[in-house]
């Protein structure tokens, strides 16, 4: 239960801080307007809220969070910017998720 927990809470923050940080991007990058920065700065404070909710200790949970991440925001890439992942994203991308199982592996 505690694994399924972690991982729901890894995948919850990351969509809070790709989606924040993507509202952002949109609103300083491509011309949105301040609402919807505004938005994403807000989504962003609750992945920080997310964040501390895990159950391990802070680098940890950083640490492993950053390999969750990785791959987040390359499928983000792939699914919502419509930006298809090479052979060498779907390889870093694996990579990292093997570390995360490696920090994982003892609270």
């Amino acid at each position: 239960m505690m694994l399924f927990r972690a991982v729901a809470l890894f995948v919850l923050a990351g969509l809070a801080e790709i989606g924040g940080g993507y509202l952002i991007w949109q609103w300083l990058r491509n011309g949105r307007p301040l609402w919807v920065g505004i938005i994403g700065a807000i989504i962003m404070v609750a992945y920080g809220v997310v964040a501390t909710r895990q159950e391990f200790s802070f680098g940890k949970t950083y640490a492993a969070y950053g390999g969750v991440f990785i791959v987040m925001a390359v499928l983000w890439g792939w699914f919502v910017d419509k930006k298809s992942p090479d052979l060498n994203e779907w390889v870093g991308a694996a990579i990292c998720l093997v570390g995360v199982f490696i920090m994982l592996l003892k609270k």
